[in-house]
């Protein structure tokens, strides 16, 4: 089984206001995330919270969800990837940003699979999205790098364990884009409202 953590916990700087809470398809953005996650049927979802947490979780009552807060969020990324491990369980986290709307649950199965197929390989293995040979996300950790990520200084994510074990890093080859595109940017948002 593979714990999807489901990022959620950042300021959304760069937008001004809090993305997650924007409106997509009649929900909130994050809303639309998790559902997809939940059709998915990845595994157990763990969704992180920090900046606005109340509000970020209210956003998702009523969905199969357990909701743990980090405390720390304003140290980075990493703390709130840390946050998710430590309450998940499973053979694998599926690390899934919540900014990332254009992903669809056939996408996430897809990984998914992936990493049930290579798992049975390499119980050590990484799966990587990619797309014209841009590397995205969701990136999925298999458990055995549970205690790599906890203990990680680098308060931007776990690139780095991946590129310290390229030998177990496995990609998969997306037919679209939307493993690579964000919502961070007023733009961004304004594009995916007029759904261009």
């Amino acid at each position: 089984m593979i714990t999807a953590i489901v990022l959620a916990a950042g300021y959304s700087r760069r937008m001004g206001r809090n993305k997650l809470l924007l409106t997509y398809k009649g929900r909130p953005l994050l809303a639309h995330v998790v559902e997809c996650i939940l059709a998915a049927k990845v595994g157990r979802v763990v969704i992180v919270t920090g900046f606005e947490a109340d509000l970020v979780a209210s956003t998702v009552v009523g969905m199969d969800v357990q909701i743990v807060h980090n405390p720390d969020y304003e140290k980075g990324m990493t703390s709130t990837i840390q946050t998710g491990v430590a309450a998940a369980d499973g053979e694998g986290y599926m690390i899934c940003l919540s900014d990332m709307p254009y992903i669809s649950p056939g996408e996430y199965k897809v990984l998914r699979n992936a990493f049930r197929r290579q798992y049975v390989h390499d119980k050590a293995c990484i799966i990587q999205p990619s797309y014209d040979g841009q590397i995205g996300n969701p990136v999925t950790f298999s458990a055995a790098w549970r205690s790599d990520i906890l203990e990680n200084k680098d308060p931007e994510g776990c690139k780095n364990i991946v590129l310290r074990h390229q030998e177990n890093v496995y990609r998969v080859e997306m037919l679209t884009p939307a493993i690579l595109q964000d919502i961070d940017w007023q733009d961004d948002y304004d594009r995916l409202s007029e759904g261009i």
